[in-house]
């Protein structure tokens, strides 16, 4: 199987650098082939504008949308677009790994859905599930800084986890075909105890993976 890694945290020697590195090892150990994306490292540019495209269909009046469903039909997207759904067109399954920040991804992340899951590339006109990435598969790892998951919920401080994760899993990977397989979620602030447990459940959910 083939496995893209997206990795949106700034620091590599942290937590979720950690999980990242994990991931690859217990993956490539079971005989996948891995590949990352580490957007901080990249400097990946979260800003979804004109530099975004070679060449512009209609230079006086920019709409984002109609100018990249005409790079994508004339291979005009900027380099980094280019080579980021490559990526994503090679691989069988996306592992996205981040922190979450005020309840959301990093700012880096959602950038990265912006340019690179573009109209005509990722989706167009049809109903939910009918997305041009049907068949590839997607897992949702976040650390998060509670010791559990007591602050989430319908009486929880922060509400319902599913809530939380609805704008990417459903709004953008099963809109876009994919199948969104269970989340993995780290207490940051969890004891050591605890949080060796979940680097364990993580590497026997990884050597699990059968498709």
């Amino acid at each position: 199987m083939k496995v893209l890694i997206v990795f949106a945290h700034p620091d590599g020697q942290s937590l979720n650098g950690a999980i990242k590195d994990i991931t690859v090892e217990t993956l490539e150990r079971n005989g996948h082939e891995v590949k990352i994306s580490d957007l901080y490292k990249k400097k990946f540019k979260a800003i979804a504008d004109r530099d975004d495209f070679q060449v512009l269909k209609n230079p006086n009046r920019f709409n984002y949308i109609s100018e990249q469903y005409h790079a994508y039909r004339n291979s005009t997207f900027s380099a980094d677009i280019v080579e980021e759904q490559k990526l994503v067109s090679w691989a069988d399954l996306i592992i996205f790994q981040y922190p979450m920040w005020w309840t959301d991804a990093p700012a880096i992340l959602k950038g990265w859905f912006d340019r690179v899951f573009s109209y005509s590339f990722a989706y167009g006109p049809g109903r939910y599930e009918e997305g041009n990435l049907k068949g590839k598969k997607a897992i949702i790892s976040l650390t998060h800084g509670a010791e559990d998951l007591s602050d989430y919920g319908e009486t929880g401080i922060k509400g319902r986890i599913e809530e939380r994760l609805f704008n990417i899993q459903h709004e953008k990977l099963f809109y876009c075909g994919m199948t969104v397989l269970e989340p993995f979620l780290f207490p940051a602030g969890a004891d050591e105890e605890t949080k060796l447990q979940h680097f364990d459940d993580w590497k026997k959910r990884l050597e699990e993976l059968g498709f």
